[in-house]
Formats: C-alpha cells, sequence, structure tokens
C-alpha cells in the first residue's frame, strides 16, 4: 500500500499524519511517499519521519521522496492514499502579497487563507496546481482518495469534486476541537466526558447545532449564560465567537481570529474601537508563520542532535479514515464534501462539512437536512464567495475574480467597486507567475 503526502515540505503537518499513520496497525508497512518542490524542506522531513519509523515503527514504513514538478507522477504512481497539504508561494512572497498590498487600501486581515481577498488569490493559485495533481492521478492512481487539508478549503474541495473525476474529501481539525474548546472556556471541563453534539455547515463557520451531555441535558442555556457572562467582564481570545453566541445563539467551529474577518461586523475602518474591544488580532497569520519558521528551526537542530523522535497518535483524521477503509471497520468524520441534497438551505454546488461515515467503500456524507435560516444565510455570504471564486479559476477571467471579490463580506464592507477592481489588478500583478494564467 502507498501513501501520498503532496506538500511534504510542511514537515509539522506531514509529521502528524504520517506519524499517525507508523504508529496505526493497517498502515504502518505503507511505503510513503513523500513529495515536495522544496528541497531542503523536504530533505528535513524526510530525517524526521524516519526517525520517528525507527523509534515507534521498528522502519517498517519504507520511506520514498520525490522532488519536484518532473517526479510528481512517480510520487502518486500506485497510490491508495493522497494526501494534500500544499502552500502555493508559502509566506514569501505569497502569503506577504495578501497581506500588505490590500493594507495599502485600508483592508486588514487576520488569517486570510479561507474567504477575504487573501483567501480568494490564494484559492486562485492553488487550484491550477490542484488540477494538474487530479490529470496525474486519474492516470498513474484512478481509484485513490484524495484527503486535501489544504485552505482554503472550501474552495480547493469543491473545485476537486466538482471538476475533476478524483475521489476528495476535505479534512479540518476544528471540527475535532470545537466543543472541548467552548466547554474549557468556559470553565465546564465537567461536561467533557459522554459529551453528545452535531456540527454541520461550511468549512470555518460549521455550526455547534446541539451539544448535551452524557445524561441528555441540552448545555446550551448554561453555555449562553457564561458566555455573555464572560465577554462583559473580560478580554480574552475567542470573543467574536462568544458575540456570535449571543446574536446568533450558536457557537461555530474554526477561532474568533479566523471569524472576525468572515463578516462585515468586526474589522471596520469607522469603528476602530471593536478592534480592541473584541481582541481581534490583525495580521496574525504573518507573526504565525514568522514564529512556526523560528520555531521550527530550534526543533529541526533538537530532533536531529538526538536522532530519535516518539510520536502519539493526534487528533488528525486521516490516519483513521485509512484504517477504516483498508479495514472496513466503520468511522465518523466531519467530512468536506460536494452539498447533494445534504443540507437543504444551501446552494447545492456548495462545499458543505457535515458528518460522514467512513468504511470499506469510502466516505458518505450523512444528511443534514435545514439549518436555521439565519445560520444558512451567515453561510451563504462565504459560499457565494467560493463559488465565485471556482467559477474565477474554471474561467480564468479577471472579470470573475472581481465579481468573488465584490461579493466579500469584509471586503465589500471597506472598498469601493473600483478600489476592488484596482486592488485585485494589483495583487495579480503582484503574485507574478501564481496568476499568469488570469486575463
Amino acid at each position: 500500500m502507498k501513501i501520498t503526502f503532496l506538500g511534504a515540505g510542511s514537515t509539522v503537518f506531514a509529521r502528524n499524519v504520517l506519524g499517525d499513520c507508523m504508529g496505526t496497525e493497517a498502515l504502518r508497512c505503507a511505503e510513503m511517499a513523500l513529495y515536495d518542490i522544496n528541497a531542503k524542506r523536504l530533505e528535513e522531513s524526510k530525517r524526521i519521519l524516519q526517525a520517528i519509523n525507527d523509534t515507534i515503527n521498528e522502519g517498517r514504513a519504507r520511506i520514498t521522496v520525490y522532488h519536484g514538478p518532473g517526479q510528481l507522477e512517480a510520487a502518486l504512481q500506485g497510490a491508495r492514499f493522497v494526501v494534500n497539504a500544499i502552500q502555493v508561494g508559502g509566506y514569501d512572497p505569497a502569503t506577504i502579497i495578501d497581506f500588505e498590498i490590500p493594507k495599502k487600501y485600508g483592508l486588514r486581515q487576520t488569517i486570510a487563507d479561507t474567504i477575504g481577498i487573501g483567501g480568494v488569490m490564494r484559492a486562485l493559485r492553488t487550484i491550477p496546481v490542484m488540477d494538474e495533481f487530479a490529470k496525474v492521478m486519474q492516470r498513474v492512481c484512478p481509484n485513490a482518495l484524495l484527503l486535501n487539508y489544504s485552505n482554503p478549503m472550501a474552495m480547493l474541495t469543491s473545485y476537486m469534486l466538482r471538476y475533476s473525476a478524483v475521489q476528495t474529501v476535505g479534512l479540518c481539525h476544528s471540527v475535532q476541537i470545537c466543543s472541548e474548546t467552548l466547554l474549557k472556556g468556559l470553565g465546564m471541563e465537567d461536561k467533557l466526558e459522554g459529551r453528545v453534539e452535531t456540527i454541520a455547515g461550511i468549512n470555518h463557520m460549521a455550526w455547534l447545532l446541539s451539544l448535551y451531555d452524557k445524561n441528555g441535558n441540552d448545555l446550551y442555556p448554561e453555555i449562553k449564560r457564561r458566555a455573555a457572562q464572560k465577554n462583559a467582564t473580560q478580554k480574552h481570545d475567542d470573543m467574536v465567537r462568544y458575540e456570535y453566541i449571543k446574536h446568533l445563539g450558536y457557537y461555530c467551529t474554526e477561532s474568533s481570529e479566523h471569524n472576525a474577518e468572515y463578516n462585515p461586523f468586526f474589522i471596520k475602518k469607522g469603528y476602530p474601537d471593536l478592534i480592541d474591544h473584541f481582541n481581534i488580532p490583525l495580521d496574525e497569520y504573518p507573526r504565525r508563520c514568522i514564529r512556526q519558521i523560528d520555531e521550527w528551526e530550534d526543533e529541526w537542530k533538537s530532533i536531529h542532535n538526538q536522532g530519535t523522535i516518539a510520536h502519539e497518535r493526534s487528533l488528525e483524521y486521516a490516519s483513521h479514515i485509512m484504517e477504516s477503509v483498508v479495514t472496513n471497520t466503520p468511522y465518523k468524520i466531519n467530512g468536506n464534501v460536494l452539498n447533494t441534497g445534504l443540507i437543504d438551505n444551501l446552494d447545492q454546488s456548495a462545499c458543505v462539512e457535515v458528518p460522514c461515515l467512513v468504511d470499506g467503500s469510502g466516505v458518505h456524507p450523512c444528511k443534514v437536512g435545514k439549518l436555521p435560516v439565519h445560520l444558512a444565510a451567515m453561510n451563504m455570504t462565504n459560499v457565494n464567495v467560493q463559488l465565485l471564486t471556482v467559477e474565477a479559476a474554471v474561467s480564468r477571467k479577471k472579470e470573475d475574480i472581481y465579481h468573488a471579490a465584490m461579493l466579500d463580506p469584509h471586503t465589500a464592507a471597506e472598498l469601493s467597486i473600483d478600489d476592488i477592481v484596482s486592488l485585485c489588478d494589483e495583487m495579480i500583478e503582484a503574485h507574478g507567475p501564481f496568476m499568469a494564467m488570469y486575463r
């Protein structure tokens, strides 16, 4: 069995996913093919994964390395599972461009990897690469299951499901930690064990629709009381999502720094006090990238010197999905899939995040029905941008890129149409060869 990891230079993530596989009986003897265009990071990943393999797996996995576009076909040849974790353009220059040029127009962002002008540009430079992956997969591993972890999750997964024949599911760990984060943040840790929850919506804005304790008691009334009290009395890192609870009645999956830029409510030039009041970390993703780069250098030196590294199975779904498929053992996840009648009041072309059952025949999404109308409406403000961005990726017309940016809630709340068009043009030009296909 062969597991191919695209973007294996994302060393920490590759370590989590493939380390999980090495610690799973049904997967530990697989060939683990590492592919990246960055030779240095690829070599670092190989050394770390080999150390994990030797430490916890008696060297049973076979680790192979493939560098550059010329070796993509060999990396994918015969793969049963393909994990995608690429970041086209990386931190420098792409992420820097996604933040610095919008600032010239007065448009500030926090993460810029999901929607917003940063998310749109990230999708448009990534989809052509994903399209090439799909073409090669259809030739050399047509029955493989693609596990997509790259952002913007909904846009990339939507493209693969609508415009390729590759079996694809999008995965994000924000679902696994959603209710745990909420309960711990509100001092309700005693309700963690045995809790029962339902989560559905779209990636990074899926809603915690219900949450019950092990005795069947609804936890939302107490959650609402405590969340309102905490937001009123102290500054903390999750104020935006607690404000969602106050006004929308529900908590959502992804962090407050993410959700602050998914709507027109919190980051506003005319209301600068909102930034401080809701503790919104502008430019958080560039800071995080710099910090991770610095921390990685220290961690790499430590690992390299020790030569051995242990690993415990992470929260990531990937190894569980592979194990379920290989052993035909049922497993439940929340996955990003095409909305084939799963959520009645979201667009049927949308990529939605819903409960799914996994077994030997693959991933089977579960029907959710209708979301509360106001939650569906919040989702659709993001879905509109996702659909329009995918349209632009297919047409490769600048006009369609303008449409996606014009309908983005945060961008539209801050900029005029003329400024949006100018911003798009300037960013397309700045991204150079990554965006050269758009005319």
